[in-house]
C-alpha cells in the first residue's frame, strides 16, 4: 500500500485514473457496491476516495411547543467499506474525514482506527451543513475549519495526541488531501476570501488537493495558475463528473454551485432524451480529459456516485 503522493510520483508524468464512491445507504449491502465498482478495476485505479456522510436531524415539535432534534445517519460504514476495498481489490482507500458532526476526540479515535487498519491516506474536509439547518455549526468540542482538522492529523503524525504525549504512543503517517473550489466555495463572500482559507488549509499541512467538479476547463487552468503564483505547489487533481441525464444540467449547478458552459448547456437542451444527453455528456468529458492531460494534470478523478457506466465510457476513450 502507498500514499496518494507516492502514486502520483510513481506515475512518471502519466495521469492516474481515480474515483470517488459513496457508501451504501443505511441497511444497504456492501456487496452490491463492490459489484458496482468492480468494472472500474479494469483501469487499475491506485486509490479510491470513500465519502463520509454527517448526521442529519429530524425536528419534531413536542406537546409543550418545544422542538426535539432526532439525529440520524443515512450512510454509515465508511471505515468498513475502506477496509473491504483494501482487502478485496488491493487498492488504497482514501476515507473522508469531516469536521462537522464530530468532536476532536471522536476524530482522534477514527484516525487511530484507520492507522490500525493500515490506511495511510485521508481527505480532510469541513463537511456539509447538517440538514435541515442553513448554516454550518461545529460540535462543541469539534473543529470549525478544515485547516484545524489538518493540524490535528499532522500532530498525530508527530506522535502528539489530544490528551497525552508519550514515547510509547506511535506516530501515524497519514497523507492528507483537501478540497479546492475553482469556482469558489458557495459560502465564501468572494474568491479572494475563499483563496485565503485555501492557503491556510494548505499551510496547515495538506499534501495534495482535489477540486470540486467543473465543466469548464478554463476555471481549472486559472485556478492552478493562481495557486502557483501564491506559493501553493502541491499536486492539484481535477475532479470530473460525467453528466448522465438532462435533469442534471440544472440539478448539478444547484447542488454544487458551479457554472455550465453555454455551449454545453445548449447541446444538452437540444437532446431529445436522456440517452442522447448521456452521449453528449460522455463526449464533453472526453474532450475535457484530453485537454487536461495536455495541460499535465497528475490525475483525473471521477465523481462516480458509485456507478461505473458513464465513467468507464469516458475512461476507455482516454486511458
Amino acid at each position: 500500500m502507498a500514499k496518494v503522493t507516492e502514486h502520483l510520483a510513481a506515475s512518471k508524468g502519466k495521469p492516474i485514473f481515480s474515483i470517488e464512491i459513496i457508501p451504501p445507504a443505511k441497511g444497504g449491502k456492501i456487496d452490491e457496491l463492490l459489484d458496482a465498482i468492480e468494472p472500474m478495476m479494469e483501469l487499475k485505479p491506485p486509490f479510491i476516495d470513500v465519502t463520509y456522510h454527517r448526521e442529519e436531524y429530524l425536528l419534531k415539535e413536542q406537546a409543550d411547543g418545544s422542538v426535539k432534534e432526532i439525529k440520524t445517519r443515512k450512510r454509515p460504514g465508511t471505515v468498513g467499506l475502506c477496509s473491504a476495498i483494501m482487502h478485496k481489490f488491493h487498492i488504497d482507500p482514501v476515507p473522508h474525514i469531516l469536521c462537522g458532526g464530530f468532536t476532536k476526540d471522536e476524530t482522534e479515535d477514527l484516525l487511530i482506527d484507520l492507522n490500525y487498519l493500515g490506511i495511510e491516506n485521508v481527505m480532510a474536509l469541513r463537511g456539509d451543513i447538517a440538514k435541515p439547518y442553513t448554516y454550518f455549526k461545529p460540535m462543541k468540542e469539534g473543529h470549525k475549519y478544515a485547516s484545524e482538522l489538518v493540524l490535528q492529523i499532522r500532530e498525530m503524525n508527530q506522535g502528539k495526541y489530544l490528551h497525552e504525549e508519550s514515547e510509547y504512543l506511535s506516530k501515524s503517517d497519514f497523507c492528507i488531501g483537501g478540497a479546492a473550489y475553482p469556482e469558489k466555495h458557495y459560502e465564501a463572500d468572494d474568491q479572494n476570501i475563499d483563496f485565503k482559507f485555501l492557503k491556510e488549509k494548505v499551510d496547515a499541512g495538506l499534501d495534495y488537493l482535489v477540486t470540486q467538479m467543473f465543466f469548464d476547463n478554463n476555471r481549472y487552468f486559472e485556478f492552478v495558475k493562481k495557486c502557483r503564483s501564491n506559493g501553493i505547489n502541491i499536486p492539484i487533481i481535477p475532479g470530473l463528473k460525467v453528466l448522465a441525464t438532462k435533469k442534471q444540467l440544472d440539478v448539478l449547478p444547484k447542488l454544487f454551485y458551479l457554472d455550465m458552459p453555454e455551449e454545453f448547456r445548449s447541446e444538452i437542451d437540444k437532446a431529445k432524451d436522456d440517452k442522447t444527453a448521456r452521449q453528449i455528456g460522455v463526449e464533453w468529458c472526453v474532450q475535457q480529459c484530453k485537454e487536461l492531460i495536455s495541460f499535465g494534470v497528475p490525475a483525473l478523478h471521477f465523481y462516480t456516485m458509485s456507478k461505473s457506466t458513464t465513467t468507464m465510457a469516458v475512461a476507455r476513450k482516454v486511458f
